[in-house]
């Protein structure tokens, strides 16, 4: 089935109502997040949205990166009703294989419960824990 839908990194497609209302209602890891956020995470990160071929936004990441040395995939998601369909694993390959992050060098990200899809593309979970420095500044 994941043949059909398709992965886009145009901006102009993305559904911000849409990314908006996952991150704040449905994730673990962004409740809450107020839309000026959403929006400038957005304008400053490459944004990977999956489509149905119809061109109905269903799946969302970004990276953050310098294109050189370091990556960071953040705000994954595939939407309630088009899970299990392999499209994460799409949404994943489209990533690693996208021309300007092919040559980045360290890749991170962080999860709850999918180490199983980011293991399929060599990611691990880290031995060097206390090497992993963090600063979170409440809004």
């Amino acid at each position: 089935m994941q043949s059909s839908f398709s992965v886009s990194t145009d901006k102009s497609k993305l559904d911000i109502d849409l990314i908006e209302d996952f991150l704040k209602n449905k994730s673990y890891w962004a409740k809450g997040r107020d839309r000026n956020i959403v929006e400038k995470s957005i304008a400053n990160s490459l944004c990977f949205g999956v489509y149905t071929p119809e061109g109905k936004q269903v799946g969302f990441a970004r990276i953050v990166t310098d294109y050189a040395v370091f990556a960071w995939v953040m705000d994954v998601f595939i939407i309630h009703g088009y899970r299990k369909k392999g499209l994460s694993r799409l949404l994943m390959e489209h990533i690693m294989q996208h021309q300007e992050l092919r040559d980045v060098e360290k890749w991170g990200l962080k999860t709850l419960d999918a180490h199983g899809l980011y293991k399929k593309f060599g990611f691990r979970t880290t031995t060097q824990s206390e090497l992993i420095m963090e600063k979170i500044v409440s809004i």
